[in-house]
């Protein structure tokens, strides 16, 4: 009897052995992304679930926000940032895989307002926006953190328009919450970028903001150096395919791979 004991305990412990690295690669993708990126990277994610068979887990976020998690040890497989400093961040620390480092989309930053407002604007050097907001504010991401929020500002200072406005701002911690701003009716107008406009029912835009007046709009992605998921290069291979990219051109993204 010991023998057979024996060999059951062997089989056994083989059939763990195949079921461990199993296991290990059937691991969610983990993903920190920039908020504004939730409708069409939950779109591509579902594409990708169903495809495969895997499944994916997104925190959204300001990318400032993400960096600093990243930075603290979170643990997760891809960083994907609404601007390259925030990666160029976290690539100073060693904190991603510099090989998997893409730039992988651009978008555009405009002016929005509720969908019933009757506001007329150009956008152009000394346009009259302090007087378009009345007694309101203009909602904008964080101006010192949050890509959006930097864009919208450089914007507004190389148009000259930036003094009048600025002990008018209402900064969210996240350009998904300036927009919720205006959505509600709570800002008359706000800076987003041209992807959360085409999200949200309840805004409209006003005008695009001048490619020229603030630094290119670049969405890097990189592998964090800490991940060990075989899924995660997948992923990041099915972002950059043909049968992703719809994804991202629907919602106003401009795919740069």
């Amino acid at each position: 009897m010991a023998p057979r004991r024996a060999l059951f305990a062997v089989a056994a412990a083989l059939l763990l052995a195949s079921i461990a690295p199993a296991r290990a690669q059937s691991k969610d993708v983990v993903i920190l992304a920039a908020a504004s990126l939730k409708n069409a990277l939950d779109d591509a994610s579902a594409a990708w679930t169903k495809q495969t068979g895997k499944a994916t887990k997104i925190s959204y976020a300001a990318s400032s926000a993400l960096a600093k998690q990243i930075e603290a040890g979170i643990p997760a497989d891809l960083f994907i940032s609404a601007d390259v400093p925030w990666v160029n961040y976290v690539a100073e620390r060693k904190l991603i895989k510099p090989a998997s480092r893409s730039d992988f989309l651009g978008n555009e930053i405009v002016l929005i307002a509720g969908k019933d407002s009757k506001v007329d604007l150009k956008i152009d050097k000394g346009f009259p926006l302090r007087a378009a907001l009345g007694d309101g504010r203009l909602a904008m991401a964080n101006i010192d953190a949050v890509p959006a929020g930097k864009y919208g500002k450089a914007s507004l200072e190389a148009l000259g328009v930036w003094p009048s406005v600025a002990d008018r701002v209402a900064q969210a911690e996240n350009v998904r919450m300036a927009m919720t701003l205006v959505s509600r009716g709570e800002a008359p107008l706000g800076i987003v970028y041209r992807t959360d406009a085409a999200a949200d029912p309840n805004v409209k835009i006003v005008g695009a903001f001048p490619a020229s007046s603030h630094p290119r709009i670049i969405y890097p992605m990189a592998l964090l150096a800490t991940s060990t998921n075989p899924d995660a290069e997948a992923f990041v291979a099915f972002l950059k395919s043909p049968v992703a990219k719809p994804f991202f051109e629907k919602q106003g993204f401009t795919v740069l791979k």
